[in-house]
């Protein structure tokens, strides 16, 4: 049933987003406070490869209290929702239509999908509004400002991704992108904002959540990391259930295990790219946020 949202119900990060709608309108159930919005964004026409890759990325939020934001179009954005409502992470498709106009094919079906998960279908325009062209722009910002920080996984240089990139950046918001081959040009857009140093680089997919820096569920133990598709080497894993809630100094690592020091930093590399350890010093390691 479709609800027509007050301003202070906004969810996610909308309201106190400078792009905040004067109306939003929701069909489903709404993101509980403590949820982070990560926007995936792209080209409607991806590489055979992509739906691959956002997997992968989604992968990397299991066990987080993320929300993946996207438009519902073809290509990337569909492939983000399936890969979050496949990996049990809330998903919210923000529309360039009224939601009381039927959404046609695989897109329905979606649709259909993300409301029976548990997630959400949010517009601004009432009832059965078109989507018209201009719509789409306007949606775009929507997209950012549920959002903390917005991921262009493949666009082309002159992309729709790229708008929502910059209602990102206009915000001061974190924007991240996905770099690829040079002569590639599903990936001149992404790599544009990257050489400008406008956007992060997302170079592992598996990084996400570390590079986004969307923290681990509080007390994550490492059978329920095992069970969201974390898989350690026996090293780092015995590390990290050792360590898990401490920070530890590089010397305090070896006093307390028998690892050379390449072992060691290998390890500690390991643990990184799959978000369980940072260090801004290379001196001191917070293991799972400590």
């Amino acid at each position: 049933m479709e609800m027509k949202l007050s301003p202070e119900n906004y969810p996610l990060a909308l309201g106190a987003s400078k792009y905040s709608p004067k109306q939003l309108f929701c069909i489903g159930t709404l993101p509980s406070t403590d949820k982070i919005g990560i926007a995936m964004v792209g080209t409607r026409r991806p590489s055979a490869s992509a739906e691959e890759l956002c997997r992968r990325l989604i992968g990397s939020l299991k066990a987080t209290n993320a929300v993946v934001i996207s438009g519902l179009a073809q290509g990337i954005d569909s492939f983000c929702h399936r890969a979050a409502l496949d990996a049990g992470i809330p998903t919210i498709a923000v529309l360039a239509q009224g939601l009381g106009t039927k959404i046609e094919g695989e897109r329905g079906i979606l649709a259909k999908r993300i409301l029976d998960a548990g997630g959400a279908l949010l517009s601004e325009y009432e009832g059965d509004t078109p989507a018209y062209k201009g719509n789409f722009i306007a949606r775009n910002r929507i997209i950012s400002g549920l959002s903390q920080s917005t991921l262009v996984v493949q666009s082309r240089k002159k992309g729709g991704a790229l708008l929502t990139a910059q209602f990102c950046l206009d915000e001061g918001k974190q924007l991240l992108a996905c770099p690829g081959n040079f002569d590639c040009e599903l990936y001149s857009g992404t790599n544009t904002l990257l050489d400008s140093g406008h956007a992060k680089a997302v170079f592992i997919p598996e990084s996400l959540r570390a590079v986004a820096g969307i923290p681990l569920l509080e007390g994550a133990k490492m059978e329920q990391l095992t069970t969201y598709g974390v898989q350690l080497s026996d090293g780092a894993q015995k590390i990290f259930e050792r360590f898990n809630g401490f920070r530890k100094t590089f010397s305090e690592l070896q006093q307390e295990f028998d690892f050379k020091p390449p072992e060691l930093l290998a390890i500690l590399t390991e643990l990184e790219i799959s978000g369980l350890v940072t260090s801004k010093d290379n001196f001191q390691f917070y293991f799972n946020g400590a």
